[in-house]
């Protein structure tokens, strides 16, 4: 059976308060190991000031790092932002970087290619600079960039930074659909991002909102991974009468999981992820002692 990477974004920057988000990282890393145990391979940390707002906060990221990684049997791997902050947080190139460059235990991280209007909030700004500094840091730091396609132009852009030699090949793509100001989240964009990233490529999908599940079936159905989480989505089903059920990264995991195994795939473990990405292998007792952790 084919094996499906399965990542759970547990908290985004910018999903808004009221719901069963995740916020410290004793929440956060909580969420982390359940997810893993349910079977997601990934997971992609966002961080949140005490205000509850998104905030690039290097001393959370080492916090919830440490956490998930005191859970000595948890090989899950960890997926870092580089695009967390909020307009009452915001954050400076340097400061969406800092964790990746002074933190052990990063094995991924985020890596937006490109800039957009992020309706109706503002510019997401991912400027040529900081794309070039940040693709060099994570090829010098081992770290395997996750690049994120909100629109087809985006894909130019990474391969603009490869032919550089800004970004290590073959390249890990994550699609993310149904923001507005970037590609809807349909199939048809679904299939005209895949069929035009080079061959040897990974990919990955995700519909944001009422997209989640048309990306999510979709993205099986033509043999990608698939991303869950309430960084994305957090409604779990709207029943018949219109009343939502809200849902908790549990929920969308577990689902997700289900999913997987009903289309007859396998949920990837993290160290078959790990091959499947060229992610050197995991070494628990190094990490943790690089972590301050007995």
């Amino acid at each position: 059976m084919a094996k499906t990477i399965i990542t759970a974004a547990l908290t985004g920057a910018v999903t808004p308060a009221g719901y069963k988000i995740p916020e410290t990282p004793q929440q956060i890393a909580d969420e982390a190991y359940d997810a893993w145990k349910l079977g997601a391979a990934v997971v992609h940390l966002h961080m949140r000031a005490d205000d509850g707002l998104g905030a690039m906060d290097k001393e959370k990221f080492r916090e919830t790092i440490r956490l998930i990684r005191s859970h000595k049997d948890c090989d899950v791997i960890i997926n870092c932002t580089s695009s967390g902050a909020s307009p009452e947080h915001p954050a400076t190139d340097d400061e969406r970087m800092a964790h990746h460059r002074e933190l052990p235990g990063i094995e991924m991280g985020s890596y937006d290619a490109g800039s957009f209007n992020w309706m109706p909030g503002g510019v997401f700004v991912n400027s040529p600079q900081f794309l070039e500094k940040l693709g060099d840091l994570y090829m010098e730091k081992g770290i395997k960039p996750e690049l994120e396609i909100f629109d087809a132009g985006m894909l130019g852009v990474a391969n603009y930074f490869v032919k550089k030699g800004h970004l290590p090949t073959p390249c890990h793509y994550q699609f993310c659909l149904g923001v507005l100001g970037g590609m809807p989240a349909t199939v048809e964009n679904l299939l005209y991002l895949v069929k035009h990233i080079p061959a040897g490529s990974t990919w990955s999908a995700f519909g944001v909102g009422k997209g989640h599940l048309p990306i999510l079936f979709a993205s099986l159905a033509v043999g990608g991974h698939i991303r869950v989480g309430m960084e994305d989505n957090v409604v779990y089903e709207v029943k018949e009468n219109g009343e939502k059920v809200m849902a908790t990264n549990h929920m969308l995991v577990e689902r997700a999981v289900n999913a997987v195994k009903a289309f007859g795939n396998t949920p990837a473990t993290p160290d078959e992820a790990r091959r499947m990405l060229g992610i050197p292998a995991f070494d628990g007792g190094r990490v943790r002692a690089a972590l301050g952790i007995d």
